[in-house]
């Protein structure tokens, strides 16, 4: 028994550590969302509504024409179950469809905060090309142009061509 306490077990405890069908709320509530959304969509669909339609139809068929013993829900007591089934089915599709409104709301939510964030990302990025391209400009306009360079060339040419002139001449002069 001393064993068995220093372990922490218990006899109708799992001895594998944490049993693996506990589920986390968040997670159970997350599945209990899921649910109702597809529920939400399900009753979105013309499908339900032909479906609903047809249950009903039926219903009331069955107990209008059907033999007196086998009607369950009688026409002339004015379809009581009938009735309360489609309150029950109301009843519990509006919080079901609310739920999934809201779950839709959060996920918007963080969407427009996500799309905030980027677009300010984007912003910010903008910006910086803006100013990097600026600042290209401005280099650019502190370089000197091809036709800068070509007429300093060409002076320099000159200068030369008139030096060797000089040169030449100071050389037939002495000779």
């Amino acid at each position: 028994m001393a064993r068995a306490d220093r372990q922490g077990s218990r006899s109708d405890a799992s001895r594998g550590g944490a049993s693996r069908n506990t589920a986390s709320p968040t997670r159970d509530r997350d599945r209990f969302g899921r649910f109702t959304e597809v529920v939400a969509r399900g009753m979105g669909t013309p499908w339900f509504l032909l479906g609903l339609t047809m249950f009903v139809l039926l219903w009331m068929g069955w107990n209008t024409f059907a033999p007196a013993n086998l009607q369950f829900d009688r026409a002339d007591y004015g379809f009581i179950a009938l009735t309360l089934v489609l309150s029950l089915q109301a009843s519990y599709a509006a919080p079901l469809i609310l739920l999934a409104q809201n779950r839709q709301d959060d996920r918007d939510r963080v969407q427009i905060e996500q799309d905030r964030q980027r677009a300010e990302r984007n912003l910010a990025d903008t910006e910086y090309l803006a100013r990097e391209v600026v600042a290209l400009r401005l280099a650019m306009s502190d370089m000197a142009s091809k036709e800068f360079i070509r007429s300093e060339l060409r002076a320099l040419v000159e200068e030369l061509d008139a030096r060797d002139a000089d040169e030449d001449e100071g050389a037939n002069a002495a000779g």
